[in-house]
């Protein structure tokens, strides 16, 4: 199933993993990368792991997508979880490779359903928890 745009194709994987994120919250978070004109699955982070750990795994200077499962509680005390897409594009990262991601980025997202935010960010600082937090609200 290639994008005709960017002619990316999406692995199985990315969708099964992300069902399991969302259905069973078998995972924090999942990072994806673009591989031989194809989306695959690079890390999956364990249920204890944070959002440190999360933006501790994406690379400085290369692009990823990323889900983020995030939870909080509200003033009303109710536990809740709010599922993030992330777009990654540090400015560093070469011109090509902003390029693929962000040509592809539109028709991931809809392989994904049911994130309910999408960050996009070329730095650590536009995707803070402090964001995350204000997003989810």
């Amino acid at each position: 199933m290639a994008n005709a745009a960017s002619g990316m194709a999406v692995q199985d994987e990315c969708k099964l993993k992300f069902q399991e994120l969302k259905a069973r919250r078998a995972y924090r978070f999942i990072v994806f990368k673009i591989e031989k004109q194809q989306v695959m699955v690079e890390k999956l982070g364990e249920p204890t792991e944070n959002y440190d750990d999360f933006q501790a795994s994406l690379p400085a200077d290369e692009c990823r997508y990323a889900v983020y499962d995030f939870d909080f509680t509200t003033e009303e005390n109710c536990q809740k979880s709010k599922i993030f897409f992330i777009a990654w594009s540090p400015d560093i990262s070469r011109v090509r490779m902003k390029m693929v991601y962000a040509s592809s980025k539109d028709r991931f997202k809809r392989e994904l359903d049911g994130i309910q935010f999408e960050l996009q960010a070329t730095d650590p600082s536009e995707m803070s928890l402090d964001i995350v937090k204000a997003r989810a609200f």
